[in-house]
C-alpha cells in the first residue's frame, strides 16, 4: 500500500507535495539502510519528534526487525515507524490526526522510497485502532508516542490491551515524561522494562495470552 491520492485503506493519503510538510526542521535516521538521512518536520508544528538518542537506544533494546508489520500511534512525522522500515520492517502502518504532521510524514515516506512500504490512518489513535482491528495486520511493534500531558498512554494501553491487533510475542514501546509514568500492567499487557534518558522514560510492555 503506497500514498496517494484519494482515501487508503484504513484511512486518509494524503500527497508529498502539501505545502504544510515544507520548510520545517530536520530528524536524521540513526540506523539501517537510510542512517544519516532526514525526516522533515512542519515549521510551527506542536509534533515532539522521539531524540535521536533515544530512538537509537530503543532500537538497540528491540533487536532485528520482525516480519510482522509494525504500527506507529501518534505517529508526528514518523519517526519510529520509518526508522523501523530504514532497519529492515517490511510494513509500518502509521495513526496520526494532525494535518501538517500527516504531510510532512507522507513526504518523508515519498523522499525516502518507502512509501510502497507504509499505511497512513489519518484518525485519532482510539478511532484508529479500531478500525485497525477489521483488517487482516497484526503488529509486531507498537510505538506509542503520545503527548507528555494527560491520559493518552493509559488509554492507548487499555485500547490494546485485548491483543485484537496484536502478533504473538509483540512488543508496545510507550514513551513518557519520567514525570508521568504509565502503569506496569494494563490488561494482559506488562511491563517488561523501563529506561530513563534525561526527562524521557521509555516502557516495553509485552502481551501474554496471544495465539
Amino acid at each position: 500500500m503506497g500514498i496517494g491520492r484519494g482515501p487508503g485503506k484504513y484511512g486518509v493519503r494524503l500527497t508529498d507535495g502539501d505545502a504544510r510538510a515544507r520548510n520545517g526542521p530536520h530528524m536524521r535516521l540513526t540506523g539501517g539502510m537510510d542512517r544519516g538521512r532526514k525526516l522533515r518536520a512542519p515549521r510551527g508544528s506542536g509534533t515532539r519528534p522521539t531524540a535521536s538518542r533515544v530512538r537509537e537506544a530503543i532500537f538497540n533494546i528491540l533487536g532485528p526487525a520482525p516480519e510482522a508489520p509494525v504500527l506507529d500511534l501518534f505517529a508526528g512525522t514518523g519517526a519510529l515507524g520509518i526508522e523501523a522500515l530504514s532497519r529492515g520492517a517490511a510494513k509500518a502502518v502509521f495513526v496520526e490526526r494532525d494535518q501538517r504532521a500527516l504531510a510532512a510524514l507522507a513526504r518523508n515516506l515519498k523522499e525516502l522510497e518507502f512509501s510502497d512500504r507504509a499505511v497512513i490512518v489519518g484518525a485519532k489513535v482510539q478511532a484508529g485502532i479500531a478500525r485497525l482491528a477489521d483488517s487482516p495486520d497484526r503488529f509486531a511493534w507498537v510505538f506509542v508516542d503520545p503527548p507528555y500531558a494527560g491520559s493518552d498512554a493509559e488509554q492507548t494501553l487499555a485500547a490494546l490491551a485485548d491483543g485484537a491487533i496484536l502478533a504473538p510475542g509483540a512488543v508496545i514501546v510507550v514513551e513518557h515524561d519520567k514525570r508521568n509514568v504509565p502503569p506496569d500492567q494494563a490488561g494482559a499487557l506488562y511491563l517488561a522494562d523501563r529506561r530513563f534518558y534525561g526527562d524521557t522514560g521509555v516502557s516495553f510492555y509485552r502481551a501474554t495470552g496471544i495465539a
